[in-house]
């Protein structure tokens, strides 16, 4: 009797065990399932609305540019610097220039030279066609006077020989006339030449606007095609933002926008649509649309990220939903409405959207209370129970 009584008992006490184990599971699965979820509320209202497509992009200038020597050289002078702004003309960069003095200077003697040496090619011009009409007179006697047979045709020979002569030196002199002044042409060219290689040792701004960046000092020796300065110009940036492409029958110049710069995240700044892209990405399905900054901040960089909300569409008096408490749910919009601490789905059809709010035309009213998990992994459920903090 004993050991039945001893073997009763610790069943029992197993029994008691098992059975406490399984209600509290049961109780857990009770209270995740149906204790009240904590959530926040919103009061429906009326209000003006506005449609708004996102796109994100960088700063950039529309003109920019790359200051570059046209010559190798040695750089002299650097008088600008990052973020000092210049006027259009301004000299910006000096390379060292004493050679290229000295070869303006040869350029010049040579330039001299030649057009001493012309002068002295008029002179035996002269003299030549001097000697030309000297023996055509002499010719012109002889003849006549081997006609009165006064002189022998030896005499008439040897004039005509020399007339020849002279005739020969005039085109001579002419010719090197022409050798000569095409010497000089060359010399001049060359002058020019080596001036505009001097001048090409002073770079100046190619139009007005602000030095982004400065990439080479003194001493550096710079060639063609490499960066000294990056000059920008500030009468017109913009955000070359990416859209998608859904929204391109949306969206047409001159349309307002707010633009946000990451490093200010609840300031936004004035904008509107400057020029639309007419290509998409093939993978992404994006297009650049140029917002223009009407304003910027007090400190920014080309390059910095921002976003842009151009305002495609405006309504004055609709219902509005913060886009918080709008949930998709079967591939339905809609939202849970609190009815006496009991969140019940209420699908709803939805118009203009932007980043905070969605217009909603049917499936809501003015005053109705719609409430939102504060914790998003918890979500909401239809007929759950839910309390306000």
């Amino acid at each position: 009797m004993n050991n039945n009584r001893k073997r009763i008992n610790i069943w029992s006490r197993r029994l008691l065990k098992i059975s406490l184990i399984i209600l509290t599971i049961v109780g857990l699965i009770f209270w995740l399932r149906y204790s009240p979820v904590t959530v926040i509320e919103h009061q429906i209202s009326r209000g003006p609305m506005i449609s708004e497509v996102l796109g994100t992009g960088t700063l950039e200038a529309r003109v920019s540019t790359r200051i570059s020597p046209k010559i190798s050289g040695r750089i002299k002078d650097i008088l600008v610097d990052q973020g000092d702004r210049v006027q259009k003309g301004e000299l910006l960069v000096r390379l060292d220039d004493d050679e290229l003095k000295q070869q303006v200077a040869i350029a010049q003697a040579q330039v001299e030279a030649s057009a001493a040496a012309i002068d002295r090619l008029k002179t035996d011009r002269d003299r030549s066609n001097a000697v030309f009409e000297q023996a055509t007179k002499s010719h012109s006697r002889i003849a006549s006077l081997f006609e009165k047979s006064a002189a022998s045709q030896a005499e008439v020979d040897q004039s005509a020989e020399a007339l020849a002569i002279a005739i020969a030196g005039v085109s001579q002199s002419e010719a090197a006339i022409i050798e000569g002044k095409k010497e000089l042409i060359t010399a001049e060219k060359t002058l020019a030449y080596q001036r505009a290689r001097l001048q090409d040792a002073e770079i100046k701004a190619p139009f007005g606007g602000i030095v982004v960046k400065r990439t080479r000092e003194p001493g550096d020796v710079a060639v063609p095609g490499s960066t000294i300065l990056s000059v920008i110009a500030t009468d017109e940036l913009w955000i070359s933002a990416w859209v998608d492409e859904t929204e391109i029958a949306h969206l047409s110049s001159e349309q307002p926008a707010r633009v946000l710069f990451r490093s200010e995240p609840h300031q936004t700044y004035a904008g509107k649509v400057t020029r639309l892209g007419l290509e998409a990405d093939r993978e992404t399905r994006e297009f650049i649309v140029d917002v223009g900054v009407l304003e910027l901040p007090h400190n920014w960089a080309v390059g910095q990220r921002a976003e842009v909300y151009i305002k495609t569409a405006e309504k004055k008096n609709v219902i509005q939903l913060p886009t918080r408490f709008l949930k998709r749910v079967g591939g339905e919009d809609g939202v849970y409405i609190n009815r006496n601490g009991i969140a019940f789905w209420q699908p709803v059809e939805v118009g203009l959207r932007n980043r905070d709010a969605v217009e909603v035309l049917s499936g809501l009213k003015t005053g109705d209370s719609v409430v939102a998990a504060t914790d998003l992994k918890t979500g909401l459920k239809n007929n759950r129970r839910i309390i306000t903090p």
